[in-house]
């Protein structure tokens, strides 16, 4: 079964690889501008579609229309996974994956995923446009990876059926669903609760059925899931603040000029801001919306958990490169 799956993706792939090279050369209208594609799996009304299309902008008015940008929303290229695949192989030059995504090539992305890594949203943006963060974006260029910019993803925090999780008392016998990740089950479990890993597909009749007693996510995916009609205790504890990541191949990022990577990283940075500012809104909108249907939003003190979690931080003591990383982050001020 895995080895025809196997295969089954490889035509997948190969067949998309073709569309995809068909599609640049119908772009590229003559000799005097490239056209790079980008691809992800989001909505057009995302906050990161509209982070890229202002880029695509920026890109086309930086270089005078010799660089320029196509891009194809809603999976119409392939879900996350494929595109990244699409993206080593050089038939896809940009796409976004969430950064905990990364750690499957690049151990080190692990440390963002970590609770309470960031005191606050300060802290984090200086951390991933900093020194920090610059690092952490080329550690995929050997898997031809290569990062471009960090994005918004928000912060992730615990809804519920029942009752309202007001400290991690609250979260004793709750089943919790969790991203099938290690360190979210670990950090559930060093808050008190029990992890449970559900596709997020299957999580609103999970939620429903009682299979789980809640879940844990960012404002706008808790209210676009429909997830508020069956949980109507949002507690805003903030425990983990992910980035998504915006990737460009290195295949094609060494075929440009100097001056061609000097537009194409200028146009992703300048797109930064605006994204923040677009995930801002929808995050107000979220909660006005899951407010309205009568979901109770709790704004608990957060330092009962980020003392819980500590103790699960420490023992990456024996693990001296992220531990070093561990405390380079709190060293940033």
């Amino acid at each position: 079964m895995f080895h025809h799956t196997r295969i089954k993706t490889s035509l997948q792939l190969i067949f998309i690889g073709i569309l995809i090279a068909g599609i640049a050369f119908s772009c590229q209208t003559d000799s005097k501008h490239k056209v790079l594609k980008l691809a992800h799996g989001l909505d057009q009304s995302h906050s990161v579609h509209k982070a890229m299309v202002f880029m695509a902008e920026r890109l086309k008015e930086k270089s005078d229309g010799k660089l320029q940008m196509k891009i194809y929303p809603g999976g119409q290229l392939g879900a996350e996974r494929e595109c990244v695949e699409l993206l080593q192989i050089g038939s896809l030059a940009i796409t976004k994956v969430s950064s905990a995504i990364m750690e499957g090539f690049v151990p080190d992305y692990r440390v963002l995923g970590l609770p309470y890594i960031f005191l606050d949203q300060d802290h984090a943006w200086k951390v991933l446009n900093g020194e920090i963060g610059k690092e952490l974006l080329v550690k995929g260029d050997v898997l031809n990876l290569r990062g471009l910019c960090f994005y918004d993803a928000g912060s992730r925090s615990f809804y519920t059926k029942e009752k309202p999780v007001n400290n991690p008392e609250d979260l004793k016998g709750l089943k919790i669903r969790v991203m099938k990740s290690n360190t979210a089950v670990e950090m559930v479990k060093a808050l008190g609760g029990s992890p449970t890993p559900i596709s997020w597909g299957e999580l609103y009749t999970a939620l429903q059925g009682g299979v789980v007693d809640g879940a844990e996510n960012n404002p706008p995916s808790f209210y676009l899931s429909h997830h508020y009609e069956v949980c109507k205790y949002y507690s805003l504890d903030e425990h983990t603040s992910v980035p998504d990541v915006l990737l460009v191949s290195s295949i094609i990022w060494k075929r440009l000029t100097p001056q061609e990577k000097k537009w194409l990283q200028e146009a992703a940075d300048e797109s930064v801001p605006h994204q923040r500012e677009f995930w801002a809104e929808s995050v107000r909108e979220a909660l006005d919306e899951v407010t309205k249907a009568g979901v109770e939003i709790i704004h608990p003190d957060k330092t009962p958990f980020v003392e819980k979690v500590n103790e699960m931080i420490e023992s990456y003591k024996e693990d001296e490169k992220l531990y070093s990383l561990i405390s380079r982050i709190r060293e940033v001020k």
